[in-house]
């Protein structure tokens, strides 16, 4: 906790900056704590400062004095009496305590209550750790069952991709800049890596990669391989493996060859060279992730040789070591796709590269599948290679950083997202073959021992990890998930939230029903019926802009015309990608008439005047959907709200103002896709709300001072198609309007534009009477990629709630332009409450 006390409904709340996550360790109403029977004494069965068990014995000390107020002595000989005693199995055989526990696996434990007495026994030091986390977390919730379980991993790759550069920047990470690099080196003060791996072994992630998939050589030389091994000393007492990502060419860009042929004996002989001088400087490091022939990245296609040449040329490499390399199937050729080609399809890629090839992959390589065919989009499939490697190992990749959903501006809590893929069952060869228990454990095709989990994850400086509170439920989620992919959603938030915001049942049952509401929202009202996330593809991937999915060689395509919409990926008369999948999965999707209406988009080209399964047509459908959705988003605010006093203001506060901002982007993006579609197709809203809007007043329509009419690209994300914006960039300018609406009590929305590299400035007055003021500075709030661009991304609202108004009033808002904001304005909402405009 940090911070001043604040005063709160309930008492004295002290303010909290989202640091400690779901380990906030906090204290329990003395009339719970007192509850609770907690031995007296702690035995960590190692006396090495720098083990997981020795790291679980401080760990416990920590929980308990800051859970219940009691300080508990640490020994490290076992003794008689009330003790919670961790350690490993071998261990406790040593110290001569009895124990009598079920089978545990690599990284499984053994949790046992009873009064007094607490026994946690890990298979390895990495599963003592975990169940020493357990214990805590039961304790925290106030759980003070008496138990006697064992757990066991359902996988045992349970891994982080960061996409850390070695600058400092983060690929899409939306929370400030890397905690693992700066100035093109691993940084020195490695605190905050520790406190990472520390909330990483609290879900039982057991490997990171710290960098990233577009690796950057440099990261092989002596000075960076030195930094690494900081790294990897301070995530190993909390049994985090470090791994890195290679960049595939370095043999030439960085070792002075003049190829990078994977089949070359001088690549071969540098490689192996460079593996070992790795593994001197981090003995236990994890292995290899390695991007190739994909987006512009080299790989062993270039020079004809096949991926599994490629993988196991650092397989054989690490293999001496016990290293795996983890070897992306995220291949495609973005520079050879064709629109114009309906046979043309990117979804095909995956399975078509690696084709042929199961047997071929030296058996320490996993080919690491995207869970999509596609790029972490709203809704997708399940990736049908899962179905195709029978022979080589494989693990799903997650993605918990909202690169398509939100970028953590928006809330999607995404456990119910992964579980429409975890829970998927592929029927390989006519037999179960759920994706989750049977493929990624390992089961179905008997690999048990190298299969698993990756996500990416770009954690930043940012006190809340994430950029976001709530974002942190997906991390959470992710790690129970991995653990055990037949966990409910429902179940792993209850107990996020618990663990992060306390027990109160207001403030649980209200951030679960927000949580639980927020995927099905955010695919209402940015892309549905299996059409992909209708963002900016050739940009941020943030806000909307759904025709940059078409007419470009990036292969996500929608082939919307003025008739039509959807990729036809049938056998039959498309792509053929259904054919991908076993038999009766194949069959599935191969027929409008059998295939979900949530991805009937994804596999099937139909008109706009297609009828639904729900009796809808499509363009109704989507219609619909996204003013559901927006709806939906508009709540949560609310929602929110009625937890001011139950949670400490700093975490509330932070959280009030990005669903606040989601609710108005909600209708950005509900009133960009509307429009888009409409105005493609010329079909009308049956419901007639589509580009009618009669509590809005138009900004170019006000009166105007220092202001001029603008168009903006892409057209739809501007209210009536036009804007209104400054004629300098360091001038001041006014709208004003006369208002006709019915005298009352009314929201006052100001849409504008709020981009980078500026900071305009606005006061909104009724009656020359100042409601507020505001300045456009959203990019040192949020952590979405900024644009200097007047479009979807930068599109935002402010609201002023309670205003009231008399027909007659006049509406004014001053401005004042800076840098490149030229004080763009969309429009003035007046709006009854309850209305959403």
């Amino acid at each position: 906790m940090r911070g001043l006390l604040l005063f709160a409904t309930l008492g004295l709340a002290a303010a909290e900056d989202g640091l400690n996550a779901w380990l906030r360790y906090a204290r329990l109403p003395p009339d719970i704590a007192k509850q609770a029977t907690v031995p007296l004494n702690i035995v960590a069965l190692n006396t090495t400062e720098t083990s997981p068990v020795y790291v679980a014995g401080q760990e416990l000390q920590k929980g308990i004095k800051g859970i219940l107020d009691r300080s508990l002595n640490i020994t490290h000989e076992a003794s008689e009496g009330s003790s919670v005693v961790v350690g490993t199995i071998a261990a406790f055989n040593n110290s001569g305590i009895s124990i009598g526990t079920p089978e545990l696996e690599q990284d499984g434990f053994w949790l046992s209550i009873k009064g007094d007495t607490v026994e946690i026994v890990g298979q390895n030091e990495r599963g003592a750790l975990y169940g020493a986390f357990e214990y805590l977390s039961m304790l925290a919730q106030a759980n003070f069952t008496e138990v006697a379980y064992a757990t066991n991993p359902s996988a045992a790759i349970r891994w982080i991709n960061q996409w850390d550069n070695m600058d400092g920047t983060i690929e899409r990470g939306y929370a400030g800049p890397s905690i693992f690099f700066k100035g093109n080196a691993p940084v020195s003060n490695v605190t905050r890596v520790a406190e990472y791996a520390r909330l990483l072994a609290s879900i039982r992630v057991n490997g990171i990669v710290i960098n990233n998939v577009n690796a950057n050589a440099q990261i092989l030389s002596d000075a960076n391989m030195a930094g690494i091994a900081r790294i990897a000393d301070a995530m190993r007492p909390w049994g985090v493996k470090v791994g890195i990502s290679l960049n595939f060419a370095s043999p030439q860009t960085f070792g002075g060859l003049n190829t990078f042929d994977p089949l070359d004996k001088s690549v071969i002989a540098w490689w192996t060279k460079i593996t070992d001088k790795l593994y001197q400087h981090v003995p236990d490091l994890a292995g290899f992730l390695v991007k190739a022939n994909s987006e512009g990245q080299p790989g062993p296609l270039t020079y004809g040789r096949t991926l599994s040449d490629g993988a196991n040329l650092f397989a054989k490499a690490a293999k001496p070591h016990g290293g795996i390399v983890m070897f992306r199937a995220f291949v495609y050729d973005n520079q050879h796709l064709n629109e114009r080609n309906w046979k043309d399809d990117r979804a095909n890629a995956a399975v078509d590269f690696f084709r042929g090839l199961d047997e071929k992959f030296d058996d320490n390589v996993v080919v690491q599948v995207k869970y999509g065919p596609i790029d972490f989009q709203v809704r997708e499939p399940p990736s049908p290679l899962f179905a195709h490697l029978k022979q080589t190992a494989s693990a799903i990749e997650l993605q918990v950083t909202q690169e398509y959903l939100g970028q953590q501006c928006h809330l999607v809590y995404l456990p119910p997202l992964w579980k429409t893929i975890l829970d998927f069952d592929l029927r390989v060869d006519g037999e179960k073959s759920v994706i989750g228990t049977d493929i990624l454990s390992g089961k179905r095709f008997n690999k048990k021992g190298l299969t698993g989990y990756a996500a990416v994850v770009n954690v930043g400086q940012n006190a809340t990890w994430l950029g976001s509170h709530l974002a942190m439920s997906n991390l959470y989620g992710y790690g129970r998930l991995a653990w055990d992919p037949t966990v409910n959603e429902v179940e792993i938030l209850e107990d996020w939230t618990r663990l992060t915001f306390g027990l109160d049942d207001t403030v649980r049952e209200t951030i679960t029903r927000m949580s639980m509401e927020s995927w099905p929202a955010y695919e209402n009202y940015t892309g549905n019926l299996g059409i992909q996330t209708l963002t900016d593809i050739t940009g941020p991937h943030y806000g909307p802009n759904p025709q940059s999915m078409d007419n470009n060689a990036w292969g996500q395509w929608t082939r919307a015309d003025a008739f039509s919409i959807g990729m036809d990926r049938t056998v039959k008369n498309g792509t053929g990608f259904a054919g991908q999948y076993p038999t009766e999965v194949a069959a599935v999707f191969e027929e409008i008439e059998t295939t979900p209406d949530d991805l009937l988009l994804w596999f099937h080209h139909v008109p706009y005047t297609h009828v639904l399964k729900n009796g809808k047509t499509v363009i109704q459908h989507f219609y619909d959907a996204h003013y559901a959705g927006a709806e939906t988003a508009a709540t949560f605010p609310t929602q929110w709200a009625k937890l001011e006093g139950l949670i400490d203001k700093q975490r509330f506060d932070e959280t009030a103002f990005r669903l606040t901002y989601q609710a108005g982007h909600a209708i950005v993006w509900r009133d960009s896709i509307n429009q888009f579609y409409n105005s493609l197709s010329g079909i009308a809203d049956a419901h007639d709300r589509v580009n009618n809007h009669p509590w809005r007043v138009e900004a170019e329509s006000m009166t105007l001072r220092g202001y001029r009419v603008t168009s903006v690209n892409p057209f739809e994300v501007a209210s009536g198609l036009r804007i209104v914006q400054t004629v300098g960039n360091s001038s001041s300018a006014s709208v004003s309007a006369k208002l006709n609406f019915t005298a009352g009590t009314y929201d006052v929305a100001v849409a504008y534009y709020d981009l980078y590299e500026g900071k305009a400035s606005y006061e909104l007055f009724l009656n020359d009477k100042s409601i507020g003021s505001w300045v456009g500075d959203n990019e040192y709030k949020l952590g979405y990629t900024v644009t200097r661009g007047i479009d979807g991304h930068s599109a935002t609202r402010i609201t002023f709630k309670g205003v009231d108004v008399k027909e007659g009033d006049v509406v004014r808002v001053d401005a004042k332009a800076n840098g490149r904001e030229t004080a763009p304005l969309d429009y003035i909402a007046v709006l009854p409450p309850g209305v959403v405009d």
